[in-house]
């Protein structure tokens, strides 16, 4: 059993005191001394306790510090890429590991446009960017060190998506949560255009083809009648639908003659 020192108090091990404070033989004022000490030690040990958890390593805060400045560096040169309207959804940053012999790709998905950012070592960029128009298809394949999106687009810019080549850029080593959100920008932004782009395929086959659907007979010349017809647009799409449910119209025909009612609107 330790002895009772007021001198080495505050030096001796937490066991020591711990056993000063169980001693029952101690007398009440030196008992409220070990109690004091304790207290001290409980509130020093909080303190710190407190700082380690709002406070990195040093090593650790440089490393994110020197990191949040080169993304910050990097979303500059992508703002400055947007033109006027334009809004910037989501961004991804490539990882360390895929960028040892180039500065980290990045990419982003806007109001408007798909973008991806090369940067040189020693500076400058090189940016490569699909309209959502022009999108063909977007894909993601998340691994253990990064996701990798792949953007197809379509080979001609202002034509419509029949027998056009696709071009397609892969990003590899995408930190993962970010690149999921520019991939779902990218597919809402596919699953609209492709619907668009189908009805705009078939306007320029009837215009090709002088406003006649070729081989489509009475169906076609009624089809193009009533799309092109006044009155009561909900008499107009009743009337289509009833001929597609007939047979007499295609699938194609319907959504083009429902195209045309509602832009006629």
């Amino acid at each position: 059993m330790p002895t009772f020192d007021p001198k080495t108090l505050t030096s001796i091990s937490d066991e020591d005191l711990l056993a000063l404070e169980l001693d029952k033989t101690l007398p009440i004022d030196q008992w409220m001394q070990v109690e004091r000490e304790r207290g001290r030690r409980e509130e020093r040990r909080r303190r710190q306790a407190e700082r380690a958890a709002v406070t990195p390593p040093a090593g650790a805060h440089a490393v994110g510090a020197e990191e949040d400045y080169r993304i910050r560096a990097a979303l500059v040169q992508l703002r400055a890429l947007l033109v006027p309207g334009e809004t910037m959804g989501a961004y991804a940053v490539q990882r360390r590991l895929f960028a040892l012999t180039h500065r980290r790709l990045v990419v982003c998905a806007t109001s408007g446009r798909f973008i991806s950012l090369s940067r040189g070592i020693f500076g400058g960029y090189v940016p490569y960017d699909v309209r959502w128009q022009d999108l063909d298809d977007a894909s993601i394949t998340a691994g253990i060190f990064g996701a990798t999106l792949t953007i197809r687009s379509l080979g001609s810019e202002d034509m419509a998506s029949r027998g056009m080549a696709a071009r397609a850029v892969q990003i590899a080593g995408l930190r993962t949560a970010q690149a999921q959100q520019v991939y779902t920008i990218c597919q809402a932004q596919e699953q609209a255009w492709r619907e668009k782009r189908r009805v705009r395929d078939l306007d320029e086959l009837r215009a090709q083809s002088g406003g006649v659907q070729i081989g489509a007979g009475f169906a076609g010349g009624a089809a193009a009648s009533l799309s092109a017809a006044g009155g009561d647009p909900t008499e107009r799409l009743r009337k289509a639908k009833q001929m597609l449910d007939d047979g007499l119209i295609t699938d194609a025909e319907y959504e083009s003659i429902k195209a045309r009612v509602v832009d006629g609107l």
